[in-house]
């Protein structure tokens, strides 16, 4: 019979983001026990309890919000409708107790895509895989794509052809580093005209050639607040690391909203 931790686990080694939610503390007459927990996952399904009710059915949405939020929180609840204490979300129950719930975002930090997987690809991966980043990885060159070692995920198939079939999740970060300038151009226009809303997107590439897509898009760079180009920040050095190195940081200050920083799309 299957507990939660190996519910836990199989998520884990899946790659899905969950919660574990985690009676801390109570008082007063309610159904949730110290200890009791629950798992819940991005999609809302469930796993344990912690008392059922009202109770559960607002953890659950709590949980769904928070995973997207990828944030942890501590949390009291009032389980009597209509009476108020400081600092408890009231809920409408009978019980009368008071109850603390510790949420815990267990999961990846995000979902990073890079397309192309030569020599700053590489050295890009090799630094986001020890910052807990899923790493999905495209390249049609068969070479190129047996020879890549640190990707949780590896696609064989044309830039193109994945964006149509797959596009990238909300959210998350994408890398644009591929052999060919049109293709580089190719994949960020596919992610504009789709509409797919990752919070990242650089592109690998010189302020000219930066111009020459822009132009083709009829677009200037402050229609296109999340789209970083020249990617990476301002750090100098021109070798595959040292330029994943710039790109790395630059995907950390974005992950962190921190300001101040000098990116190279804003250089003179």
């Amino acid at each position: 019979m299957k507990d939660l931790f190996d519910e836990l686990l199989l998520c884990k080694k899946a790659d899905i983001p969950c919660m574990l939610v985690t009676v801390v503390k109570k008082s007063g007459e309610c159904p949730s026990t110290v200890g009791k927990k629950m798992l819940v996952r991005e999609d809302g399904s469930s796993f344990g309890t912690v008392g059922g009710g009202a109770l559960e059915h607002y953890a659950i949405e709590k949980c769904k919000v928070l995973i997207s939020e990828q944030k942890n929180l501590l949390e009291k609840y009032m389980l009597n409708e209509g009476e108020i204490i400081k600092g408890a979300t009231t809920l409408e129950m009978a019980c009368g107790g008071v109850v603390s719930l510790y949420y815990d975002y267990i999961g990846i930090k995000a979902y990073v895509y890079i397309f192309g997987a030569g020599h700053v690809g590489q050295a890009l991966a090799h630094i986001l895989k020890t910052l807990n980043y899923h790493l999905t990885v495209i390249d049609s060159r068969k070479e190129i794509y047996e020879e890549f070692k640190e990707a949780d995920r590896k696609v064989h198939s044309s830039f193109s052809d994945f964006i149509k079939k797959e596009g990238v999740r909300k959210g998350s970060y994408v890398v644009v580093c591929t052999p060919s300038h049109k293709n580089d151009f190719n994949v960020i226009s596919q992610i504009i005209d789709l509409n797919l809303l990752p919070k990242y997107m650089g592109m690998l590439c010189s302020k000219t050639k930066l111009q020459t897509f822009l132009d083709k898009i009829s677009k200037d760079l402050k229609d296109l607040p999340n789209f970083y180009s020249p990617i990476g920040l301002d750090i100098g050095g021109e070798s595959p690391e040292e330029i994943a190195i710039s790109i790395a940081s630059e995907i950390l200050a974005v992950y962190h909203n921190k300001s101040g920083h000098k990116h190279m799309k804003n250089s003179e």
